[in-house]
C-alpha cells in the first residue's frame, strides 16, 4: 500500500514537472503562440530603428512645443491674400461686344442719305460678339487685328477710338464684355450647385463663393475645403475658416474650390476597451482626448509606456527629430512613430498638448509580463484537472 502511495505521488510530480517544462519552453520561445493585441513596446521600436526610412520621437515638452509651432496647411499661409485689381481684365476665352458711334454724315458708319436728301446725323454700329482668341485678339471693321488680352474695356476703347479717328467722323467706341470667362473660379463638390462662379470686381473671398455655389450640402464638421491654385493644392477643415478669419482669403480667377465631405477620424489598436475608427470633430483632439475616447488604457494589459501614435509627417517636420537621419526623398511623406511613456509624472500634459489628426493610427501595446500572467493561467487550466485526477486516484 506505501509503494502504491508512493507510485501516485511520483507519477503526480512526473506530470506537474511535465506540464512546467511546456511552460518553461513557451516562455523561451517568445511565446509566439499566444494571442497578442499586437507588436510589444520593444518589438516595434527595434522594427523602427532597424528601418532607416521611420523617424521615432519621444513626446517631451521639447518636441511637442516643436511640433506645435511647425503649423499645418492653411490658405493664409500658403496663397498671398490680395484683394484683385478693381477693374475688369479681359482673358482668353472672354465674349467681347464693341458698338461704335461716330459723328455727323459720311463716316464709315454713317447711313446714306435718305430720299429727300436728309441724314439722321450721328451714327451707331454694333458689331457682332467675339471670343477673344488665344493670340489674345479680337477683330474690328477698319481698326484689324487689335490685342485686348491683360487690358481693360476703357483702355480697349481708347485703343479702337484711336485707329478709327482717322477714317472716321470722331469716333467714340463702348467694349462690354458678355460673358467674362477668364474672371472666374470653379466651386464643385459638396455645394447645391457646382459651377462656374464670376468674381466681382471688389474681390470675392472663400465663403462669398460658395455661399454663390448655394452652401455646402455636407455637414460643416466632416466638410475640407481643397483650393487649388496655379500647381498647387491645400486642404483645410472648414470649421478652420469658420473659425479664423485670416482662412478666408480672396479668391484669384482661374482658382478651383472643391468641397469633400471627410469625416474626421483616427485608428485606435491594442490594450484599450474600444479598437478601431472613432470619430473626432474636425478641429481636433489631444492624444489624452484620444485614450478617453476608447476608454483608457486596460489596467491588466496595457504597458504605459507603450504609447504609440504613427502617421505621416512632411519632409520638413520629420527633419526636425531625426537628428541626421536621412529623410525621405522630395516631398514624400516620412513615417513618423510618436511614443509616450505614461509613467512619467507629467506625460499626460504632454499628450494634452498633442494634436491628433486625421488618420492617425493610436497603439497601446501589452506590458512585458501580460505574456507570462497568460502562460500561467494556461499551465493553470492544464495542471487542475491532472492533479484532481491524480488526486482523486490516490484517494483510493
Amino acid at each position: 500500500m506505501h509503494n502504491k502511495k508512493k507510485s501516485d505521488r511520483d507519477h503526480k510530480r512526473r506530470a506537474v514537472h511535465g506540464l512546467s517544462r511546456s511552460v518553461c519552453m513557451l516562455l523561451l520561445s517568445g511565446c509566439t503562440a499566444l494571442p497578442q493585441t499586437g507588436p510589444d513596446k520593444t518589438d516595434l521600436l527595434q522594427a523602427a530603428a532597424n528601418n532607416k526610412g521611420v523617424v521615432v520621437v519621444e513626446l517631451t515638452p521639447q518636441t511637442v512645443a516643436a511640433l506645435r509651432k511647425a503649423a499645418p496647411d492653411s490658405f493664409s499661409g500658403s496663397f498671398p491674400s490680395y484683394r484683385p485689381a478693381g477693374q475688369q481684365v479681359i482673358g482668353v476665352g472672354d465674349t467681347i461686344q464693341i458698338t461704335l458711334w461716330e459723328a455727323g454724315e459720311g463716316g464709315l458708319f454713317s447711313s446714306p442719305p435718305s430720299a429727300n436728301g436728309t441724314t439722321p446725323g450721328s451714327r451707331t454700329a454694333t458689331i457682332p460678339p467675339q471670343i477673344v482668341a488665344r493670340d489674345g485678339a479680337i477683330t474690328v471693321p477698319y481698326a484689324g487685328r487689335i490685342r485686348v488680352v491683360g487690358m481693360t474695356p476703357p483702355q480697349v476703347e481708347s485703343n479702337i477710338v484711336s485707329r478709327l479717328e482717322s477714317l472716321a467722323t470722331k469716333p467714340q467706341a463702348l467694349v462690354t464684355v458678355t460673358r467674362d470667362v477668364s474672371n472666374t473660379a470653379v466651386v464643385e463638390g459638396e455645394v447645391k450647385t457646382g459651377e462656374r462662379i464670376p468674381l466681382s470686381t471688389r474681390g470675392d473671398r472663400l465663403l462669398d463663393v460658395i455661399a454663390e455655389a448655394g452652401g455646402v450640402t455636407s455637414p460643416i464638421s466632416d466638410t475640407v475645403i481643397r483650393l487649388t491654385r496655379d500647381d498647387r493644392t491645400v486642404s483645410v477643415p472648414m470649421q478652420i475658416l469658420l473659425q479664423r478669419p485670416e482662412e478666408n482669403v480672396y479668391v484669384q480667377p482661374g482658382d478651383v474650390i472643391t468641397l469633400v465631405r471627410q469625416p474626421q477620424q483616427f485608428m485606435m489598436f491594442g490594450a484599450v476597451p474600444r479598437t478601431g475608427e472613432i470619430p473626432f470633430d474636425a478641429l481636433g483632439i489631444s492624444l489624452t482626448e484620444a485614450i478617453a475616447k476608447a476608454g483608457g488604457l486596460l489596467t491588466q494589459q496595457a504597458d504605459p509606456d507603450g504609447l504609440f501614435v504613427l502617421r505621416y509627417e512632411q519632409p520638413d517636420v520629420a527633419r526636425l527629430f531625426a537628428q541626421g537621419q536621412p529623410v525621405g526623398t522630395g516631398d514624400a511623406a516620412v513615417p513618423v512613430i510618436y511614443h509616450l511613456n505614461m509613467r512619467a509624472p507629467l506625460a499626460m500634459l504632454d499628450g494634452q498638448r498633442f494634436a491628433i489628426r486625421n488618420d492617425d493610427v493610436v497603439y497601446v501595446s501589452d506590458a512585458p509580463l501580460t505574456n507570462v500572467q497568460k502562460v500561467l493561467g494556461m499551465f493553470s487550466l492544464l495542471a487542475a484537472p491532472a492533479v484532481t485526477g491524480l488526486s482523486a486516484k490516490a484517494a483510493f
